[in-house]
């Protein structure tokens, strides 16, 4: 239950209203009545524990009035046209006044309208003892008004009823108390008295929440700053273990400028020598030939690069080439006879090329 309290200050006492509110429900729980002094103002030997929410109401005498017509009766306009207009219809400075302001009628699409002020030095000598014994009311307002305005029948009545106010007892003043919580008839806390623990809280709120948005801000951008140094030092390292790498298995390379780049080169640069690397085995291609010997058929001569194979020899006959050319065909690719010619000693000397062996 929020526990609010309500100060109705009169001519000659102060009464203060303890409510307990649950819901929308408001339960009176203790009644303080004080005197009023005039030096003093009024004096209360008690603390108010646990009041959330307070307000205040002020006696017709603190106030003064003023009739207006206007062609409106929208509450923000006339508000902020009240100053000008009760520029020299009051005997003070309108700096020196809080005003607000109730529409009491329409008549011929006029307006009538009362506006109430109260002195700043008044109201504030009020709100600084109220201060003391830590109540901020969140509006200023007044039962009388209030109950005044209820029971006017027409506009042109109002000023003997504010003049001479009939009296409201105590029942009254508590229900009217609860009708200006809900709904107050003004409110004197403006400009400069403005109520602003609410904002104050907001604020605060806001503050609070910028700060942890801050806050979680720089973990997050520290985190970030913590991985980037973490990946840095990771990359740094893997730098440093292929450079290692790369020095030992270049050492004669004394300049080390792009690790990855040069390697890339030396990889193309061995690509390139593959064929050279991984040709034709000359002990495989001898164990080959010495399948295709035969009687009669020698060779001279065995010529290997990355390009083809040459070999070289004699044979008995043209024919005896032709079987030899058949028989490399099995292990070789594109055999082909380049010379062939008969020799001094009835012989034929041929000249065979081919290329990589089969897989």
């Amino acid at each position: 239950m929020k526990k609010v309290a309500f100060f109705d200050l009169k001519e000659e006492e102060l009464s203060i209203y303890l409510f307990e509110k649950n819901g929308g429900t408001y339960m009176i729980k203790d009644t303080i009545n004080t005197p009023v002094k005039e030096k003093d103002l009024f004096s209360i030997d008690r603390t108010f524990d646990g009041i959330e929410e307070s307000y205040l109401s002020l006696p017709l005498s603190l106030l003064n009035f003023r009739t207006l017509e206007l062609p409106f009766s929208n509450m923000s306009k006339v508000k902020e046209i009240l100053p000008f207009e009760l520029d020299g219809l009051i005997l003070v400075s309108p700096e020196a006044a809080v005003f607000d302001a109730c529409v009491l009628g329409e008549s011929n699409g006029k307006y009538k309208v009362l506006a109430v002020y109260v002195m700043k030095d008044a109201l504030r000598k009020i709100l600084e003892k109220l201060k003391v014994l830590k109540i901020d009311p969140k509006f200023v307002t007044s039962i009388e008004l209030s109950s005044l305005l209820g029971s006017f029948a027409s506009y042109k009545e109002i000023t003997p009823l504010l003049i001479n106010p009939k009296p409201i007892d105590s029942e009254d003043r508590i229900n009217g108390a609860i009708k200006e919580i809900d709904r107050p008839t003004i409110n004197l806390r403006v400009g400069e008295l403005s109520y602003t623990v609410d904002t104050e809280k907001t604020k605060k709120s806001i503050k609070l929440a910028a700060t942890l948005f801050v806050l979680l801000l720089l973990v997050f951008l520290s985190d970030m700053a913590l991985n980037i140094i973490s990946t840095k030092r990771a990359i740094s390292s893997v730098r440093d273990d292929m450079r290692k790498t790369y020095a030992g298995i270049f050492p004669q390379e004394k300049k080390i400028t792009n690790e990855l780049y040069q390697i890339k080169a030396h990889l193309k640069e061995l690509k390139e020598k593959e064929r050279s690397f991984i040709g034709v085995s000359p002990l495989q291609l001898l164990l080959d030939l010495s399948q295709v010997s035969k009687q009669g058929m020698s060779f001279h001569e065995i010529t290997m690069d990355k390009e083809r194979i040459i070999l070289k020899g004699e044979c008995p006959s043209l024919s005896d080439v032709q079987q030899i050319k058949s028989s490399l065909e099995k292990f070789l690719t594109q055999v082909t006879i380049t010379d062939a010619k008969p020799s001094s000693q009835n012989r034929t000397l041929f000249t065979i090329t081919a290329k990589e062996r089969k897989p």
